[in-house]
């Protein structure tokens, strides 16, 4: 089944264009596979990057927020590096290329959600209080994908990517239902026993 990629603002590709455009930019980024590539790149399947803020087991309810939209680019049938964008107050700019197992691991899990069944809108979510990036597969694949706020239903899947936190499986599809009580739990603090 197709996944549906959501457009991303003119702006943002256009400035992730420009930075491909300028050899400097491509010169100076720290991104060896980007510098050594030969033919065109090309950025493509843009996802809007959200964060997940306060699952704290006592932060009250979780929320979201976008924060960008990143690019894998490609130089010819393969992802390279991955460009990322940010909302400034001039709108949409370049931030920064980069390459490593994010990037890797974003190419793979998309394509292991384009062989399910269910249709989905693929975006990012980054829970930084694990240090965890997810490809989140939203059920509503009409939805504005630059809405902020925007809390994944309890039957959203998420694909945690490569690495992730110790006890949460990565490349695995799990229900939000399912895995935000495992992120939440994991930020307890443990129970200390009691005094001898």
């Amino acid at each position: 089944m197709p996944l549906y990629v959501p457009p991303a603002p003119a702006p943002a590709l256009r400035s992730v264009l420009a930075a491909l455009g300028s050899p400097t930019a491509v010169r100076e980024a720290r991104t060896p596979a980007l510098r050594s590539a030969t033919g065109p790149l090309t950025p493509e399947l843009p996802l809007p990057v959200y964060v997940l803020d306060r699952i704290m087991p006592s932060g009250g309810t979780p929320r979201t927020r976008l924060t960008g939209w990143r690019f894998l680019i490609h130089s010819g049938d393969r992802a390279v590096a991955a460009a990322d964008t940010k909302l400034t107050a001039d709108g949409w700019t370049f931030s920064h290329f980069f390459e490593g197992p994010y990037a890797t691991a974003t190419g793979t899990a998309l394509r292991q959600a384009e062989a399910m069944e269910t249709p989905f809108q693929p975006r990012l979510l980054s829970v930084p209080e694990l240090y965890m990036l997810t490809l989140w597969l939203h059920g509503d694949t009409g939805a504005d994908a630059s809405a902020s706020g925007t809390m994944p239903a309890p039957t959203d899947l998420l694909v945690p990517l490569a690495p992730a936190p110790p006890g949460i499986a990565a490349r695995r599809p799990h229900r939000v239902s399912e895995l935000l009580p495992v992120m939440t739990m994991r930020l307890s603090p443990p129970l200390l026993g009691s005094p001898a």
